[in-house]
């Protein structure tokens, strides 16, 4: 009986995270959007940082609380599925064009930060305080990059027409998702653990495919809305965006909180995330457009991938 509490409060807990990214995206686009901040900006920045707040939340919380486990395997799993399986979804339905940015740079700095943070959890087992400066640096990097980006570009598409709102609202938006997403990644955290724990499941694999798939949920929402609208600066930058910030804001986060472990296992996780960027990138470098073919491609190394953690 005691596990189908937990398994009807991690439910409780992702409706609340999704709700809360929801609003959080809803209003933090729309605050964007009134300084005319380009689209393809939006999805790198603010949609990506707002679609990986669960993420965070769920990390931090984690890490608190002594499940490194779930920490990496949340970041890393999340980074995975973003990838294969909701790109994979997302062009299935609808074939997504990619931004030429994205090809020339977005999608190497994540292959390469991507074994950066292969590299630092290799050699100590830790990703530890000074480890986590050097992954803060690199996000500061990133963010210069943006801002030179958005400062030679024009928005030509929007997201979805915020003007007409009222700041305040915007801003009510952005509170009230940001607080059901903090409530919401403490039960989901609390409720995978107890679970893992009564099925002797590892934290690991709850880490890398429930808790991952349960955060990645609003990327997978927002990706898809994104591409059937056709606003694919958005579907594709919300993806990338969103997998850098994992790595370079969360982890080097939660390394300033406390030593994030980094468990042998993940080392296979983290080359998989990286593989799954090269995927990415030579699915578009040609034709600059994420098909079906390439959809198929990716949902199957997806599911290759899941049988050989089971």
């Amino acid at each position: 009986m005691e596990i189908v509490v937990q398994i009807l409060l991690l439910a409780v807990g992702f409706v609340m995270l999704i709700k809360g990214a929801d609003l959080f995206v809803d209003g933090a686009a729309g605050t964007a959007e009134r300084f005319g901040i380009p689209q393809l900006i939006i999805g790198l920045t603010v949609v990506a940082m707002g679609t990986s707040a669960p993420e965070l939340a769920v990390s931090i919380s984690a890490a608190l609380k002594g499940n490194a486990d779930i920490t990496v395997g949340n970041v890393v799993g999340s980074n995975i599925l973003n990838v294969l399986l909701i790109l994979g979804i997302t062009a299935l339905i609808s074939p997504v064009d990619v931004e030429k940015s994205t090809i020339k740079c977005e999608i190497p700095y994540m292959i390469f930060i991507t074994l950066i943070l292969l590299i630092l959890g290799y050699t100590g087992g830790y990703v530890n305080l000074a480890e986590g400066a050097v992954l803060w640096g690199l996000f500061i990097l990133y963010l210069v990059y943006l801002f030179v980006t958005a400062a030679k570009q024009k928005d030509k598409n929007g997201v979805e027409e915020h003007k007409k709102q009222p700041v305040w609202k915007l801003l009510l938006s952005v509170a009230g998702g940001l607080a059901l997403i903090i409530f919401g990644s403490d039960v989901s955290v609390d409720a995978a653990v107890k679970i893992a724990k009564a099925a002797g499941i590892s934290e690991r694999f709850i880490g890398l495919t429930v808790v991952a798939l349960g955060t990645s949920l609003p990327e997978l929402v927002t990706s898809v809305s994104a591409a059937r609208k056709g606003n694919s600066g958005i579907a594709v930058g919300n993806i990338v965006g969103s997998n850098i910030f994992n790595i370079l804001f969360i982890i080097g986060t939660v390394a300033f909180i406390t030593p994030v472990k980094f468990a042998e296992n993940f080392i296979f996780d983290t080359l998989i995330a990286a593989a799954a960027g090269v995927v990415l990138l030579l699915s578009v470098l040609k034709d600059k457009r994420l098909g079906r073919i390439a959809g198929v491609i990716m949902l199957l190394c997806y599911a290759g991938y899941f049988v050989c953690i089971l």
